[in-house]
């Protein structure tokens, strides 16, 4: 099937061209941080993660996402996700690449990623990570091709796939309450010492996610002679609009707890994000606008006329994208590790080198979607042809 990749329009063949271009400059920025070491990125003693692991933090929770496509239409048979369900798991695939190649760059010395298979540390959350990682990542590559080969051959998947169908929905939700546990395990960081800061992910996993795959489905339907259904679209609608209100709420619930408790090492980091502390706060406005952001885009969902009408719902599942990407990715980050446990303060912000790897390794995470789409939408065209 992947022969479907080599043939396509002018338009495929700029977009390949372009990311490639990406992934070049990226590439060769990497080999200079190879070369020179963590001190190009913003990082330091007391920013430890930075910029990529914001990436890998939020790309985990639009991986996770895709068992709100996976688990209604086979556990509970709603046909109508049949038509988007490969969409779904072709991006967990792309986004579980990209958030592994996140952590490559991360590292300093990347052939210390062999450690944690040299040298497994069952106790170490990191370790369970690598394994939900690709374990998740193995099952979406094996369960979306398979099933695809078999809707080209017009016959049922094959009995084996089933297991690992139902293995992959409980998965989903294991690989972002696994991640969380990364944050929510370090004593010494009160802004994510929080026990609901995995349900906390999850929500904006469950908003974010099919916020971008309606983007992702409106495209297709734009650029392909494959719809993938306006019923398909709206259902992903309303998941959205329950995931991004319980969301917010969950925030408030914070709200309420630190400051009604006047908790103080955690009122620090608010204060932080929100109104600056001590003459820094750069990320303020970045902050104000995610929260404010995403409220609004919670309010406008909860209309109906809003969700019907796709161009309103494209510009709002935009916004809901960009903002939990904010407050979940560097937001997020920059909250736990500022101020730091004895009360300094080292602001945080990516390097152009940070921005341009990360630019290349988001390039090779759309390439890959952007292959893997048009094979998928080449045979839906050629079955329904």
């Amino acid at each position: 099937m992947l022969e479907k990749a080599l043939v396509g329009t002018k338009r495929y063949y700029l977009l390949v061209g372009a990311l490639l271009a990406l992934i070049g400059i990226g590439f060769v920025t990497y080999l200079w941080q190879l070369k020179f070491g963590l001190g190009l990125t913003g990082m330091g003693r007391d920013v430890s993660w930075g910029f990529y692991i914001a990436q890998l933090t939020y790309l985990v929770g639009v991986a996770a996402s895709a068992v709100m496509v996976v688990l209604p239409y086979y556990l509970h048979d709603y046909k109508a996700f049949g038509r988007i369900t490969v969409l779904g798991e072709f991006l967990a695939v792309a986004s579980v690449t990209m958030c592994l190649l996140f952590v490559i760059v991360d590292l300093g010395r990347p052939d210390r990623l062999f450690n944690i298979i040299k040298y497994p540390t069952p106790n170490s959350v990191l370790f369970w990570d690598m394994v939900v990682l690709n374990v998740y990542l193995f099952l979406n590559i094996v369960i979306g091709w398979t099933v695809l080969d078999a809707e080209r051959n017009e016959a049922p998947p094959p009995k084996w796939v089933k297991p690992l169908i139902y293995l992959s929905i409980p998965w989903a939700p294991s690989i972002h309450t696994v991640t969380a546990f990364l944050y929510a395990g370090l004593p010494g960081r009160g802004y994510w010492l929080t026990a609901i800061m995995a349900p906390r992910f999850l929500s904006s996993a469950f908003s974010a996610g099919p916020a971008l795959l309606i983007l992702l489905a409106l495209l297709v339907r734009k650029y392909t002679k494959f719809d993938p259904g306006r019923e398909q679209i709206q259902t992903l609608a309303k998941i959205v609009t329950y995931a991004i209100l319980v969301n917010v709420f969950f925030f408030l619930c914070e709200l309420f707890t630190v400051f009604y408790s006047q908790i103080p090492d955690h009122m620090q980091h608010f204060y932080y994000l929100f109104y600056g502390l001590h003459g820094f706060g750069r990320m303020v406005p970045w902050m104000w606008f995610a929260i404010i952001g995403m409220s609004v885009a919670a309010l406008l969902m909860v209309f109906p006329s809003i969700r019907r009408n796709e161009t309103t719902l494209a510009l709002t599942c935009g916004l809901i994208v960009v903002t939990t990407w904010i407050d979940k990715g560097l937001g997020l980050m920059t909250g736990g590790f500022v101020p730091n446990p004895l009360d300094r303060i080292t602001e945080y912000w990516p390097t152009i080198p940070e921005l341009l790897i990360s630019i290349g390794v988001f390039a090779i995470g759309f390439l890959l979607l952007t292959v893997l789409y048009k094979v998928a939408v080449s045979i839906k065209e050629e079955v329904g042809a």
